[in-house]
């Protein structure tokens, strides 16, 4: 399946699932919404000649102190985790993501996974923030100027 198809397949999903609450980047490689205290941002990418990938990532806490105890909160609590994970974006952003292959993605599969990913995202950045600082995506959005 081409980039093009699977951007067209997730652009169809958005709306019929989401309505408005999603706006289209890139010529639709991105698409970014806000749910809750997070921001959501699904990403078409090329796997191989034949398939694409839709990565689903929500910013979970920016600012946080990175520290071995967090690491190990992190990795302990990816353990815990049906699908999807926590991990650090090059600034250090702490981002939980799960990726779908995109040429046999349904509409329902792409429902599951962003409010699966949006809602632990969402109830976690509260427990970061708590124990290692930071500010959740929104904030950050709002307060220092962040773009996603």
């Amino acid at each position: 399946m081409s980039i093009k198809e699977t951007q067209n397949r997730v652009r169809k999903f958005i709306r019929q699932i989401f309505g408005d609450k999603f706006e289209e980047f890139d010529g639709g490689e991105r698409f970014i919404g806000y749910e809750g205290s997070t921001v959501v941002q699904l990403v078409v990418r090329p796997w191989d000649e034949e398939e694409t990938i839709v990565e689903c990532l929500c910013y979970v806490v920016y600012g946080a102190k990175i520290t071995e105890e967090l690491m190990n909160f992190l990795l302990k609590e990816n353990a815990k985790m049906h699908f999807g994970g926590f991990s650090l974006a090059f600034d250090n952003t702490i981002i939980f993501s799960h990726s779908v292959a995109g040429r046999n993605l349904d509409e329902n599969e792409l429902k599951i996974t962003v409010e699966t990913v949006s809602k632990i995202s969402d109830y976690y950045d509260d427990v970061i923030i708590s124990q290692f600082g930071g500010m959740n995506a929104q904030q950050a959005f709002e307060n220092k100027g962040l773009t996603f």
